[in-house]
C-alpha cells in the first residue's frame, strides 16, 4: 500500500467514524489548499483547510452521505459522493491529492446540481460562521 492509498483509508476511517477533527487534523498538511465549489480563490494553510472540512462534515456527512465511486491515480484521489440536505439530493466530487508523507495536500470539492451549490452555500455559510463565533 502506497501513502497516498494509506492516507485514503485514514481519510475513510475520518468520514465513516464520526468526523473527529483530531483525525482531520493528523490528516492535513501544514500547507494544505483548499477549493471550494462556492469560494473562488483557494483557502490556503492547514488552520483554514480544516474549519472549511469540518464545517463540511456537518453540513453534508448525515446518515444518507456516501460515496459511490472512487478513482485513484498514483497520490490523486476522485471520490464520488451523494448526500441530501433538506429533501435536495447533492451529487459531488472529492477530489484529493496527497503528499509523500500520505498527508492531503489540496483538497477540491465540486458539487452540482445548482440547486444543491446553494444549499451547500447556504448551509456552509451558517457553520462558517458559527465556528467563528
Amino acid at each position: 500500500m502506497t501513502t497516498a492509498q494509506a492516507g485514503l483509508a485514514r481519510w475513510h476511517d475520518y468520514m465513516m467514524g464520526g468526523s473527529d477533527p483530531a483525525v482531520l487534523s493528523a490528516l492535513l498538511a501544514d500547507d494544505a489548499v483548499f477549493h471550494s465549489p462556492v469560494v473562488h480563490t483557494p483557502q490556503a494553510g492547514k488552520a483554514v483547510v480544516m474549519a472549511y472540512l469540518v464545517a463540511a462534515s456537518h453540513v453534508l456527512g448525515n446518515d444518507s452521505f456516501h460515496y459511490v465511486r472512487e478513482l485513484v491515480d498514483g497520490d490523486e484521489m476522485m471520490l464520488e459522493f451523494v448526500t441530501e440536505l433538506d429533501g435536495v439530493t447533492i451529487n459531488g466530487v472529492d477530489i484529493i491529492r496527497f503528499n509523500e508523507g500520505g498527508k492531503i495536500s489540496d483538497f477540491k470539492v465540486m458539487v452540482r446540481p445548482l440547486k444543491a451549490i446553494n444549499k451547500v452555500w447556504e448551509m456552509m455559510a451558517s457553520q462558517l460562521a458559527a465556528a467563528k463565533t
